[in-house]
């Protein structure tokens, strides 16, 4: 166990979020995402919520503030502009721990598509459709003096 560091983030996910660099991205994604066989590394948290990985990452990783857009989730199938209910849960994490910092959707296999290129899909247990979201490192500037 570490001080100051949520108990979700096991050994293998701190790891991941410790080596990416800046504009690296990282999946948070559903129990009925297809993680396995888009080929960046799967780390299993069975039994969590993709709102409770998003809340636990954002608590040691900061987003890319030279973006517009560094939490992406999927578009509803067939409704481009619905917000399900999990939506409004990401706005919410994405308010408390990067005040400003934009929220915006993409189509699903243009969703595929960046995952495949992303540091590391996170495959949690989360029961909601459309539980899915790609966070995008920033950095973390130097104390000032």
């Amino acid at each position: 166990m570490l001080k100051n560091i949520p108990p979700l983030l096991g050994p293998e996910l701190l790891s991941t979020l410790r080596a990416m660099g800046h504009g690296d991205e990282i999946v948070i994604a559903d129990a009925n995402f297809p993680a396995e066989f888009l080929g960046p590394l799967v780390i299993r948290a069975d039994g969590i919520s993709a709102t409770d990985i998003v809340d636990a990452i954002l608590t040691v990783m900061p987003l890319d503030d030279f973006v517009d857009e560094a939490a992406i989730s999927m578009a509803v199938v067939g409704d481009l502009t619905a917000e399900p209910p999990i939506f409004g849960e990401f706005k919410a994490l994405l308010a408390r721990h990067e005040p400003g910092q934009g929220f915006s959707t993409i189509e699903r296999f243009a969703f595929y598509d960046r995952a495949r290129k992303a540091a590391a899909v996170i495959q949690t247990g989360e029961a909601r459709l459309y539980g899915n979201i790609i966070l995008k490192k920033g950095v973390i500037r130097p104390a000032s003096a």
